[in-house]
């Protein structure tokens, strides 16, 4: 299948490779992530271009110069519009455009779970939410976490209007490029959004601590299936991420519930899930292609919106000794994930072949309404750094509340 964007992407400060097409060979082995991307670029193109080296690699490269390459070329083709220019081929190309306002629109956000306006955390919304997860087949939730994970990321669903707004044919390339800050901001949020949510389930669950121990187990099972079955790495890193948060790692009584009572899913849990996840942050496990239907990119988000705090702690890298290999690993990584978004794609659409969604349980892991059921319909709005501390605080409340913690003598 071809991962190439059938658009030449162009911003202020970028020059990629001018070539109409790229495809990528499924008969050759995977460049590993460490390796270069190289594209190869026309000739006379490429003699043009500042950017480009005696070996075509064009890919992402800055420069300074008195005239872009977009400007060049309109100037040896002659006017032809604002956005778009036409190359000696016949076909036309667009200019990106560098989005500055989120996909995600919580105040506007239609609910049949929550009325126009709401406040956060409201106990009759929490509980539908929670009888809703409690019910809920944990391979029914994994396929529609995985739909939304790949509508938000363009993965799924992705127009041709959309393709030329983004300048390249797939959300995968995208957010490796200067002009897809928005696209990873919005994951970014998706991601904290999820966690936190997930978390309250659980913190907000006010029943016996037997009650809390099946939510865990709830969870746990979700995460397996994102993992295996679903192969979405995106999804299966903000279920787990919500597993680990300090306000729930700390509930000694719950977790010992669970292994009392769900022996199977604590074994899993501890032996195979966390271990998995440390080896995909420290660069040390990587997932097959062919099962791939959002792979890894949490740590490539982290490196360049550094701005957005992903969690508590540091990164995998800035404590291990290897540090800058671990970097290195995963910016390698995102070269190879950039060609990869026709893969990505076809790997979604399997496995949700015939999968019909229900609404009740799709709006309880869409962004949107995660937004509303944490924030309100006013707080949705106010900035992330703001709304994650005043959160963070609110789990700690409900933590404690849960399980006081143990005061020293």
């Amino acid at each position: 299948p071809q991962s190439g964007s059938p658009c030449s992407s162009r911003t202020a400060s970028v020059a990629p490779s001018p070539t109409p097409s790229r495809c990528f060979d499924t008969t050759r082995p995977l460049p590993s992530p460490k390796s270069t991307l190289r594209r190869q670029s026309n000739d006379r193109l490429n003699q043009d271009s500042p950017s480009c080296d005696v070996g075509g690699s064009c890919y992402t490269e800055l420069y300074l110069g008195p005239q872009s390459y977009v400007e060049r070329l309109r100037v040896e083709e002659g006017s032809v519009g604002i956005n778009q220019l036409r190359l000696e081929d016949g076909n036309v190309y667009f200019s990106p455009v560098v989005e500055a306002v989120s996909s995600f629109k919580p105040n506007r956000y239609l609910s049949s779970l929550m009325s126009k306006e709401n406040k956060p955390l409201e106990v009759g919304i929490l509980r539908r939410v929670k009888e809703v997860l409690a019910e809920v087949d944990p391979r029914t939730a994994a396929k529609q976490i995985t739909k939304a994970d790949c509508t938000v990321a363009r993965i799924l669903e992705v127009t041709p209007e959309v393709q030329r707004m983004m300048g390249v044919s797939s959300g995968m390339e995208l957010l490796t490029l200067p002009h897809g800050t928005q696209l990873r901001q919005d994951l970014l949020e998706r991601f904290q959004t999820m966690a936190i949510m997930l978390a309250v389930d659980v913190l907000g669950c006010t029943g016996t601590t037997e009650e809390r121990a099946g939510l865990l187990h709830k969870i746990i099972q979700i995460a397996a299936e994102l993992k295996g079955t679903m192969g979405n790495m995106f999804g299966f890193a903000a279920v787990m991420r919500a597993l680990e948060l300090p306000q729930v790692s700390r509930l000694t009584q719950t977790w010992t519930a669970l292994r009392q009572r769900h022996t199977e899913g604590a074994i899993l849990y501890e032996k195979t899930l966390r271990p998995f996840m440390k080896s995909l942050n420290d660069g040390r496990e990587s997932c097959p292609l062919s099962s791939t239907t959002f792979p890894h990119v949490l740590p490539l988000l982290s490196l360049l919106e550094k701005s957005i705090a992903v969690g508590e702690g540091t990164e995998p890298w800035e404590t291990v000794e290897d540090g800058v290999d671990v970097v290195m690993f995963h910016l390698g990584a995102a070269r190879t994930i950039a060609q990869l978004g026709g893969i990505y794609r076809s790997n979604a659409e399997s496995k949700l072949q015939g999968f019909q969604e229900q609404a009740e349980i799709l709006e309880l892991f869409l962004t949107d309404f995660q937004m509303r059921l944490l924030w309100g319909s006013r707080g949705a709005e106010e900035s992330q750094a703001l709304r994650y501390a005043k959160f963070d605080q609110v789990l700690t409340a409900l933590s404690n509340r849960l399980e006081p913690p143990v005061r020293p003598c």
